[in-house]
């Protein structure tokens, strides 16, 4: 059986639901501020063209949500699921973007949060890749309790072949990270 990879979450700050091509103008305006990429391997994802790839990829994936917050309103952001592997029951979240003013945390914990949940219920483990040089997003990955594996992988983006870090959260902590969060 194939897990769902799309269906609508809903939290107490934000709602995920799955992205759509009418979310263009609200999900670019968000994206489109250069300090949200300014420490991502794509520090130019706030420009259009570039932006209008990361989207389109985003509906094929058939696995992106749209970040709403203020209770459902208005787009906030946008995270996906990707490379789900049946027989290592493991699957990553990543793509996460927010708009500033919800960073700091609670809006990111509970995207993950509503994100793992569900990914819990046909998988053991979710991984995240983060730029090697991303020290804000490897700081919300240890907030929420994401464990550092060895080593460095590659991927490659526009800019050339970038170094990642792999963290991951195993369905045996969600217990004990639920309850820290």
């Amino acid at each position: 059986m194939t897990p769902d990879l799309q269906p609508t979450l809903d939290g107490r700050l934000v709602t995920l639901r799955p992205v759509l091509p009418s979310d263009w103008d609200e999900m670019f305006a968000v994206a489109s501020d250069p300090l949200i990429w300014e420490v991502h391997p794509e520090r130019r994802r706030y420009e259009a063209a570039i932006f209008r790839r990361f989207f389109e990829s985003a509906l094929e994936s058939r696995s992106a949500f749209a970040i709403l917050g203020d209770n459902g309103g208005r787009i906030i952001g946008s995270s996906r699921y990707h490379r789900h592997d049946p027989e290592l029951r493991e699957i990553e979240i990543g793509w996460t973007f927010l708009a500033r003013p919800y960073w700091g945390g609670a809006y990111n914990r509970e995207v993950k949060r509503l994100m793992l949940e569900h990914a819990f219920g046909f998988v053991d483990t979710v991984v995240f890749w983060v730029g090697e040089e991303n020290a804000r997003s490897r700081r919300a990955m240890e907030k929420i309790g994401g464990i550092l594996r060895d080593g460095v992988r590659t991927r490659d983006h526009s800019s050339g072949p970038t170094p990642y870090v792999v963290y991951e959260i195993r369905k045996a902590q969600m217990k004990d990270w639920a309850q820290a969060t």
